[in-house]
């Protein structure tokens, strides 16, 4: 799975739009928009939030960290 998927997976399981997840992180819902699709990822600041989020709601972080840092490395 890529990190995009795997975004998508964690707002889904708090059944939150777009939107809703954006204002959760403090970003826009383009960037969640932008990132669900692939045409963006997240920067270093918006991981840590996605952390905090995944930590508050007991959700596994683990493989998006892992799939961003591959990320990084693959280009």
């Amino acid at each position: 799975m890529v990190y995009s998927e795997e975004i998508k997976k964690i707002r889904q399981k708090c059944f939150l739009s777009q939107e809703s997840f954006g204002r959760e992180l403090g970003v826009s819902f383009s960037s969640i928009n932008r990132w669900e699709g692939g045409k963006s990822k997240p920067n270093m600041s918006a991981m840590k939030k996605i952390k905090d989020f995944c930590d508050a709601h007991n959700l596994d972080f683990d493989t998006l960290e892992e799939q961003w840092t591959q990320m990084g490395k693959d280009e």
